[in-house]
């Protein structure tokens, strides 16, 4: 499995999953087509604020792409061009894999969640990784997904800092302070809840940085688009922090088809 963008392909995708004007062009030699988690508690609601960037020029396609969103009786905030960049947003990418479209792919050492499309092509999303992130590989399904997911700290949390999340043992309803965002996926295996969550957050200045509390987390606009795309039952794979970059290019014994490669003057 890898990735290797591949000239316009990879312009941002707009909030309804297409590319406007000039962004999107055909390719003429690549083939076409193709945060994890967190603990049920893995971030509490105090989670710490990194060092604020400058904020970099952003195109209309991803200002838009992250714009305030009506989400049924609650309405997910724009987020600040500060903490966003081209770089970070959603957006298609070649993805050379043979699992099977519909697959979840995180790779926590590079910041990116993959969606696969098929064809080698994916869907690819900025994550931010905590401590708890680090501590999930390997292969798992979601069974059960959440709008609006509830929170609840776990013994551990508890115990360890009971000042913070005392407060909440009983739990804490969904919401825009929820530190689990606006979606939230469950991760289980072997039929048994991970405790880890593929999931939204309200700390968006976390997206895209190793962060010292939680674990993988995603835009709330993103997290969104991720659940409307995955079925219950999908399957995620967790490559491992310290192989990042997995799946970017053509495997060796790749082959071109004839009409993938430029045709003569």
């Amino acid at each position: 499995m890898s990735l290797q963008t591949s000239f316009d392909r990879t312009a941002p995708l707009a909030s309804d999953g297409s590319r406007s004007g000039a962004a999107w062009r055909r390719p003429r030699l690549w083939l076409s087509a193709a945060a994890l988690a967190f603990l049920a508690a893995c971030a509490g609601p105090e989670a710490a604020r990194v060092t604020e960037p400058g904020a970099p020029e952003l195109s209309p396609v991803t200002r838009a792409m992250y714009a305030a969103q009506p989400d049924g009786d609650r309405f997910i905030p724009a987020i600040e061009d500060r903490w966003l960049s081209d770089e970070k947003a959603r957006r298609e990418v070649d993805y050379w894999s043979d699992e099977k479209p519909g697959t979840i792919i995180v790779d926590p050492g590079a910041n990116r969640l993959y969606y696969l499309l098929g064809d080698n092509r994916a869907i690819q999303y900025t994550v931010g990784v905590g401590k708890q992130g680090r501590g999930f590989a390997g292969e798992a399904t979601v069974p059960l997904k959440r709008e609006w997911p509830r929170w609840t700290p776990t013994p551990g949390m508890l115990r360890r800092e009971p000042e913070i999340y005392e407060p909440h043992r009983a739990g804490m309803e969904g919401g825009l302070e929820n530190p689990l965002g606006a979606r939230a996926l469950y991760l289980y295996r072997g039929g048994r809840d991970t405790l880890y969550r593929i999931h939204g957050t309200p700390y968006p200045w976390t997206v895209g940085e190793a962060d010292s509390s939680g674990c993988i987390r995603l835009f709330n606009q993103d997290a969104r688009d991720l659940y409307d795309r995955v079925d219950t039952g999908s399957k995620v794979i967790v490559l491992p922090m310290d192989e990042p970059g997995q799946n970017l290019t053509p495997p060796a014994d790749f082959v071109y088809a004839p009409a993938d490669l430029e045709p003569p003057a």
